[in-house]
């Protein structure tokens, strides 16, 4: 990953991206807005996803109007607070075929969307963490090597 150039920094929102002038709205908008009028649990169950997120590496949280993305040199999660869990999707290098995964959406032979929806912290065991990592390591763009 050493050989990849330096990521691009937005001058208006300061947000970074892998490639230069990459398309995307310069909004700052407020985690916490995402919670509001949600349960409590609502927010324990995105503190544990972000916490297991966490434990794979650094990870940027770019909390945006509709949704909460997770990014590193590039987004590879995010989730969508609701009134009684989260919905969410991963960016994985391959199509994964799961009764957990309410949809997947293929972009091209090496970016799969699939979407999932949480409603406790039990779903955050090890079949998606390990999931969770996969889609971190297409955050660092590790499946392009």
């Amino acid at each position: 990953m050493s050989g990849r150039r330096p990521l691009w920094t937005c001058e208006k929102c300061g947000r970074t991206f892998a490639n230069r002038n990459q398309p995307h709205a310069c909004g700052r908008h407020r985690l916490e807005d995402h919670f509001e009028g949600r349960p409590s649990e609502v927010r324990a169950l995105f503190d544990a996803f972000l916490a297991a997120l966490e434990e794979i590496g650094p990870v940027t949280v770019l909390p945006q109007k509709t949704r909460i993305a997770f990014h590193v040199r590039m987004s590879f999660a995010q989730v969508t607070p609701r009134r009684d869990g989260l919905d969410g999707h991963l960016v994985l290098a391959r199509r994964i075929e799961d009764p957990r995964f309410l949809e997947v959406k293929t972009f091209s032979p090496r970016n799969h969307l699939h979407r999932f929806r949480i409603t406790n912290i039990e779903e955050i065991d090890g079949r998606l963490r390990a999931w969770m990592r996969e889609a971190y390591a297409v955050g660092e763009q590790r499946h392009l090597d």
